[in-house]
C-alpha cells in the first residue's frame, strides 16, 4: 500500500512539473549554446547585433527575460556563473531558472512566500540537471537591514554574474542597500505606470505589503519605483541601463566598463516604447498619483 501511494504521489509530482519541462523543450540547452556561440561570432566579425526586441525568448521567464539574459552574458561573459534572485517566486516566471538549469549557474533564491520556496526547492531537487547540486532556497522577508547578512549567510559575497530583484515594493531600497555582492548585471522590476519623467519610489517600510492597499486589489499599482529612480540609483552604484523586456517593466543594467561597445547605455524613454506602457499609465496612474510616493 505504501509503495502504491508513493507511485501515485510521484506521478502527481511529474504531472505538475510537465508544463515547465515542456516549455523548456521549446528553446533547448543545445540551441541556447548555439545562440551563445553565434552572438560571440557576430561580435568577433563586427556584424550588426540585434536589439532586445528581436532576441527575447522564454524558457521559464514570462516576457523574454531568458533570451535577453543569454544575449547579455554572451557579450559580457559568464564570469563565475553565480546569481542571486530576490523575490524568486516559483520556477514558472523565473528570471534565473534558465541560467541555473541550462547554464550551470549556482544560485541563492529568496522569497517571502514559503509555499513558493518549497515548490522551487522540490523542483530543483528533482530536476536531472540540478538534483546533485540544487540552488540554495530561502524563505525570508528581505529588508534593508538584513539583506547583506542573508546574502552572506547564503554563501554569496563579492562578484557575481547576476542580481535579480522583483519584490513588488521595496525594490529600490533593497538594491540601494546591497553592498556585499557586486553583480555584473542586474535585472529589476520597475513601476512603468509612473512614466519616464518621474523619479519616484514607495517610501521605505520594512514590512511593506502591497496587498494591504486597496488600490492594489487587482494589480500592484502602488509599489516599486519608477525607471528614472532606478536609473539614477544605478549610476550611483556604477551601472548603466541597457534595455528592458517586452512589455516594459523589467529593466536590465550592466556594470560600467563591461561590454559597453556592444551594450551601450539607453535612455529611460527608450524603455517606454511598448503600447502597454502608455495604456497602463493612462488607466492606472490616476489611481495612485496622490499616494505617498517619495522623490529620489
Amino acid at each position: 500500500m505504501k509503495q502504491q501511494l508513493k507511485r501515485i504521489l510521484r506521478g502527481l509530482a511529474d504531472f505538475a512539473l510537465q508544463p515547465v519541462l515542456e516549455n523548456q523543450a521549446g528553446v533547448s540547452k543545445e540551441l541556447q549554446i548555439l545562440l551563445h556561440l553565434r552572438y560571440k561570432e557576430m561580435i568577433h566579425v563586427g556584424a550588426l547585433l540585434p536589439g532586445f526586441e528581436d532576441l527575447g525568448f522564454n524558457v521559464f521567464s514570462n516576457t523574454n527575460e531568458d533570451g535577453i539574459l543569454l544575449y547579455i552574458f554572451s557579450i559580457i561573459g559568464m564570469k563565475n556563473r553565480a546569481c542571486v534572485d530576490i523575490g524568486a517566486g516559483r520556477v514558472t516566471g523565473s528570471n534565473t531558472a534558465n541560467l541555473i538549469i541550462n547554464h550551470d549557474f549556482r544560485a541563492l533564491l529568496i522569497d517571502g512566500n514559503e509555499a513558493d520556496i518549497r515548490a522551487s526547492r522540490s523542483f530543483y531537487q528533482r530536476h536531472p540537471e540540478t538534483r546533485r547540486l540544487p540552488p540554495t532556497c530561502m524563505a525570508q522577508m528581505i529588508t534593508q537591514e538584513n539583506v547583506n547578512s542573508i546574502l552572506s549567510t547564503g554563501g554569496f559575497r563579492g562578484e557575481i554574474d547576476l542580481l535579480s530583484i522583483d519584490i513588488d515594493g521595496m525594490d529600490y531600497w533593497i538594491w540601494k542597500a546591497i553592498d556585499v555582492v557586486e553583480p555584473h548585471a542586474v535585472v529589476i522590476e520597475y513601476q512603468s505606470i509612473l512614466g519616464p519623467e518621474r523619479s519616484w519610489t514607495v517610501p521605505y517600510k520594512p514590512d511593506f505589503n502591497y496587498s494591504a492597499y486597496e488600490v492594489n486589489r487587482e494589480l500592484p499599482n502602488y509599489s516599486g519605483a519608477s525607471l528614472r529612480a532606478l536609473a539614477k540609483l544605478g549610476r550611483e552604484k556604477g551601472y548603466r541601463l541597457v534595455g528592458c523586456n517586452r512589455g516594459d517593466w523589467n529593466a536590465f543594467f550592466v556594470r560600467v566598463g563591461i561590454g559597453e561597445a556592444h551594450l551601450p547605455e539607453v535612455s529611460v524613454e527608450n524603455c517606454f516604447a511598448h503600447p502597454l506602457s502608455k495604456a497602463s499609465a493612462e488607466k492606472r496612474f490616476p489611481l495612485v498619483q496622490n499616494m505617498p510616493w517619495q522623490e529620489v
